[in-house]
């Protein structure tokens, strides 16, 4: 493939933009649509937004604002041990939850084929099994080859409890398969470097170890090793990834809003949400990209849910992301859109070309309602759909939005992930919260560790055992 990343002409053609047209009341009418000077007045809000973005990069907050262009000496260390290793790998077993997976998930789906665990390619067969349901985990441990098995497990702390779990039983089958000796060839931790379980677990084992920086939060992690070590392994191009999310961060280096993709969409989206529209649909038209819409779903709800501001002031603010796929859930979810209230944007992801297309049969011309199908091209109907469904909620008034990407590849995906990224940046500062923790999450963890026993939490597993008890009347 060579470095065709460093050729500015191609660089440019592959470049992801974004249509905002439907957003405005120009075509969507006054009723529902944004009018351009709202944007215009928000200018002072986003200069503030863009200059709190940057303070908190430079005091060491922000990393992956860093990560597109800071990883040289990673990515040489993930390409060398990826080469070495990744020919005596039949499987690549991914043990993560939450960011620690659905990135590594988003591409595996974008960039390799989609059976490409059932192919012979030089690649291993690649398993996320991102959750803690006992019979699916079995069901993979009892049907791969644990000899020629390596588990990456991805834990910044080493104390997730699901990704542990799964570390714990996966460790007690490898070493019963391939004895204690060779289980370090079998394991390899992507954790924090100088703090952290797992890194203790990995130095007493002799995992190799790859590091996730600490000013880079789960959920803004994929271009980090916790998406590169999968990715190298899977044959994906690791540093077009990055060159991608380097190229978008350059277009989104200015505070400008109506020069930035991140920023005119983060505040449309902002805009919106002050109208009313509270719900973010992710709508891909690409099967490709469907879990890139799952990605953005967690991106966007655990950064912009928050129950208060950074004043401490209770506002329970966050738009709800909803993942759909084109054309699926037009059979599915876009009677809702149409016709349902009005307070839901729908971004579309709309890709220009894909890498192979079919030509449908020149047959049953005296069919009517099948005829028409005759010499069209599966692309040409999807692409159609997609702007027929579009051309249909404009008309309905409902506000929406399109990403134009050139086509599915590494460099058009490190863009969307870096787009998505500052686009989130930024409506957290314009919602004036911490768009970087996630306190709500940890209460539920808290309990489940007072329930387990981990030491610390003995309130928690008291409050568990002694809340309500609920009644048999209201159980159906």
């Amino acid at each position: 493939m060579g470095a065709r990343y460093k050729d500015k002409n191609w660089k440019d053609a592959m470049r992801v933009r974004i249509d905002v047209n439907n957003m405005f009341e120009e075509y969507i009418g006054e009723k529902h649509g944004i009018k351009p000077e709202e944007v215009d007045e928000m200018a002072e809000k986003i200069k503030k937004a863009h200059q709190n973005i940057n303070k908190q990069h430079t005091e060491g907050k922000l990393g992956f604002i860093d990560l597109p262009d800071s990883q040289n000496e990673v990515v040489d260390e993930i390409e060398s041990y990826a080469k070495e290793n990744r020919q005596n790998v039949e499987n690549f077993v991914i043990l993560g939850i939450g960011g620690s997976a659905l990135g590594s998930i988003a591409l595996q789906t974008a960039l390799n084929d989609a059976y490409h665990n059932l192919r012979d390619t030089d690649a291993p067969n690649i398993f996320v099994p991102d959750n803690v349901d006992p019979e699916r985990f079995k069901s993979l441990l009892e049907t791969l080859d644990l000899k020629k098995t390596v588990f990456n497990v991805i834990s910044k702390s080493g104390t997730t409890a699901e990704t542990m779990s799964l570390f714990l039983i996966a460790r007690e089958y490898v070493e019963q398969e391939v004895g204690l000796d060779d289980l370090r060839n079998h394991f390899i931790a992507t954790t924090s470097k100088d703090s952290g379980k797992l890194r203790v677990i990995a130095q007493r084992e002799g995992f190799k170890m790859f590091y996730i920086p600490d000013n880079v939060g789960g959920r803004f992690s994929v271009l980090t090793p916790v998406g590169l070590v999968y990715a190298a392994f899977a044959g994906i191009d690791i540093r077009e990834l990055l060159a991608g999310a380097a190229y978008m961060k350059k277009l989104c280096s200015t505070p400008k809003v109506w020069e930035n993709p991140a920023y005119i969409n983060g505040t449309l989206q902002y805009l919106a949400y002050q109208k009313g529209k509270k719900m973010s649909v992710m709508m891909p038209y690409s099967h490709s990209l469907k879990d890139l819409a799952d990605w953005y779903r967690q991106l966007w709800a655990e950064s912009l849910g928050k129950e208060k501001s950074r004043d401490d002031e209770v506002i329970n603010v966050g738009p709800t992301p909803i993942k759909a796929l084109g054309a699926t859930d037009q059979h599915s979810q876009a009677q809702l859109y149409m016709e349902g209230p009005y307070d839901k944007v729908v971004n579309f992801i709309e890709v220009e070309e894909f890498d192979t297309d079919l030509q449908i049969p020149d047959l049953y011309e005296d069919i009517e309602g099948v005829s028409y199908l005759r010499s069209k091209t599966l692309a040409d109907l999807l692409k159609t759909e997609k702007r027929a469904t579009e051309l249909a909620l404009t008309e309905r008034e409902r506000l929406n939005a399109t990403i134009i990407v050139p086509k599915v590849n590494e460099f058009t995906m490190g863009q969307l992930f870096y787009l998505f990224e500052m686009q989130t940046a930024l409506v957290g500062e314009l919602f004036n919260i911490n768009a970087y923790n996630q306190p709500g999450v940890e209460l539920g963890k808290k309990y489940t560790y007072g329930v387990f026993g981990r030491n610390g939490y003995e309130d928690m597993k008291e409050e568990y055992y002694n809340r309500p008890n609920k009644k048999g009347k209201y159980i159906i």
